[in-house]
């Protein structure tokens, strides 16, 4: 779902899909790692390399994190302010009515995201 929300995003505002999927994808995980917490885990331990002292919801928060800090190690945005690009309400609106209408019944496999989560996603990456 992070790519759909992208599409959106790189479609009204005219931004390259490698740096508005990496201003998306932290909202986006934040949004949903607890619907798919094992994930999360395992891709926090295997890819970022996280240790696995801790619980897992500090363990997936710490994967996050370090995906974050790759981004700007690579110098690429982690949120749309940093992108360069601040969409109003009526934006956000239409970027998620686009994306609910592109996902022909495809609406993520981390956690089945409705209309209202994504604008709550667009939100929290502002």
């Amino acid at each position: 779902m992070s790519h759909k929300l992208e599409h959106e995003l790189g479609g009204m505002f005219d931004v390259t899909h490698g740096a508005g999927l990496a201003a998306i994808w932290p909202s986006w995980a934040r949004y949903v790692y607890r619907d798919c917490l094992p994930r999360f885990v395992r891709f926090a331990q295997n890819v970022m390399g996280i240790s696995t002292a801790g619980t897992d919801v500090e363990i997936a928060q710490a994967g996050i994190q370090a995906m974050e800090k790759f981004y700007h190690s690579i110098e690429m945005p982690v949120n749309l302010s940093e992108l360069g690009i601040s969409p109003i309400d009526r934006q956000i609106e239409e970027m998620a009515r686009r994306c609910i209408a592109a996902c022909e019944n495809h609406f993520g496999s981390a956690k089945k995201l409705n209309m209202e989560d994504m604008i709550q996603i667009y939100h929290n990456a502002k």
